[in-house]
């Protein structure tokens, strides 16, 4: 032949250049670590900056890996939110640890499928055994299992699904209907909307003063919806909201569920994160008595993105819902596992399924339980630190106190708010302004949430990295600049009649 070329050859790096590469990679996060708290939390660059850097024609030859790390690094890596950060304060954060993360390098090499028994024995005994863990931690039945999956959002949805065929047969389905408080996460409420059910199928009810769902209204409003002849069949139970860390009354309404025949899910994407500490535990006393809770290890268990779970009190109902026979599947046939075995894609929606326990399993066999549980101790009390700080400040308000690692407030004009609508305008655009200029300054990452119609900053606390500190400093930042936005919108205010009469619009 004119021309052999070695085709083994043409997407390997030489042993020499793999081993610089990874060595490489390793003292760069092992750097980025060591200054993670001296970067600014956020850098968001524009479109057009991003396409001058980033956008190119697809490259026809190779470049020096070492190269292409180097410009990841510059112009990548530099435009993008820190969320290990001990400052990043805004959405649920997800503060993962380096373990966790060569984990995920090791499961990625070897291209792990944990979706069979055939081709991932061990992989499925690792996440069967860290399953297991949660299950006894929770206080659930030797008939429960779960799944490892990719979110909080899946998670829910397949938590639906499982409940949906429990229940209900399909004719009922257009007739279904799902209780949940105005804390309910809107992962739910997508849920509902990819099942193809109408927004009116979904009940969304009043929270109390403490944004927990009353039970009471719960079992008034599963009578009046079956005797109007619709399909009352789950309850979502917030086990630690996103807005305000609040826990819905989870052994009352496990009562109500049992008298009504309806299931109970909890939403634990971060809560249930806790109930690896003692206090955890107690809080979320009740969801042992659930009929399925998520739980986001990449949340408040410190793992990399993406690794949820969802846990179920009767792992055949996790199966019904999920199994495909293998008649209507006929290529997977000798996959089929055997009677002491698992083939983790009859319990998921997932077919083809990454092996996402790997890092949990790995940081808790590294670092043990009680490490864990003393992290999740330290972040309990940084809500309650800050909650602290922020009362010692004139013109702040609390708008929930520090729960589940998360507290909201707000800065409030002096003589306000008097209760008139123009008051409330101006102090809903105020804390907005406060969370933009913060967001600016990038010194800490705080966002605004919406309570009871009112605009309100919320600080989420689950990152063990944070110090007093850290805190202290984020508070007199949010100050300062709460006082520099106050005293332009007080300006602005008084200049507003001249403004008015000259015609300057």
């Amino acid at each position: 032949m004119a021309c052999m070329k070695n085709f083994d050859s043409l997407l390997e790096l030489s042993p020499e250049k793999a081993r610089e590469l990874g060595h490489t990679l390793v003292e760069h996060l092992l750097d980025y670590q060591a200054r993670l708290a001296s970067l600014p939390v956020v850098k968001v660059e524009s479109t057009a900056e991003l396409r001058r850097a980033i956008w190119e024609d697809l490259p026809a030859h190779g470049s020096d890996p070492l190269a292409v790390l180097e410009r990841i690094e510059k112009s990548v890596l530099s435009s993008t939110n820190h969320e290990t950060h001990p400052r990043f304060f805004a959405f649920v954060p997800g503060p993962s640890y380096l373990v966790g993360a060569y984990a995920d390098f090791l499961r990625t090499g070897y291209n792990i499928f944990a979706g069979s028994w055939l081709e991932g024995s061990g992989p499925a005994m690792v996440e069967l055994v860290t399953l297991d863990w949660i299950r006894k931690l929770a206080g659930y039945p030797e008939t429960a299992g779960g799944i490892f999956l990719s979110g909080g959002s899946l998670a829910n949805l397949s938590a639906l699904v499982t409940a949906r065929d429990a229940l209900l047969k399909p004719e009922e389905f257009s007739r279904a209907v799902v209780y949940g408080s105005d804390q309910t996460h809107s992962s739910l409420l997508r849920a509902i909307r990819i099942l193809g059910w109408q927004k009116n199928q979904f009940r969304r009810l009043e929270s109390d003063a403490a944004f927990r769902v009353r039970p009471e209204e719960v079992r008034r409003a599963i009578r009046e919806d079956r005797a109007a002849g619709l399909a009352p069949f789950c309850v979502i139970a917030n086990a630690g909201t996103t807005n305000t860390g609040a826990i819905d009354p989870m052994a009352e309404l496990a009562d109500v569920c049992a008298e009504e025949k309806v299931w109970l899910h909890a939403d634990g994407a971060y809560g249930a994160g806790a109930l690896f500490c003692a206090r955890g535990r107690e809080l979320l006393r009740g969801i042992e008595r659930a009929d399925s809770f998520t739980l986001d290890p990449h949340k408040w268990l410190f793992q990399p993105f993406d690794c949820a779970l969802l846990m179920v009190r009767n792992r055949a109902t996790l199966r019904h819902a999920f199994h495909v026979r293998e008649d209507e599947a006929e290529y997977l046939q000798d996959a089929r596992a055997g009677e002491e075995e698992v083939n983790l894609w009859d319990y998921s929606p997932e077919l083809t399924r990454p092996f996402r326990a790997l890092k949990l399993w790995m940081s808790l066999k590294v670092f043990g339980a009680d490490a864990f549980a003393a992290a999740l101790e330290r972040t309990f009390y940084l809500a309650e630190y800050a909650e602290k700080q922020i009362r010692m400040r004139s013109n702040w308000e609390i708008t929930s106190i520090a729960q589940m690692a998360v507290v909201t407030f707000r800065y409030i004009l002096q003589g306000h708010p008097d209760g008139s609508a123009e008051s409330a305008r101006r102090i809903d655009a105020l804390n907005r302004a406060i969370a933009a200029r913060m967001q600016e300054q990038g010194l800490a990452l705080v966002l605004t949430t919406e309570l009871r119609g009112q605009t309100v900053l919320r600080l989420c606390t689950i990152n063990p990295r944070t110090t007093e500190e850290d805190i202290a400093e984020t508070v007199e930042a949010l100050d300062e600049q709460a006082r520099k936005e106050s005293s332009v919108e007080s300006t602005q205010r008084r200049e507003q009649p001249t403004r008015e009469l000259t015609g300057d619009q």
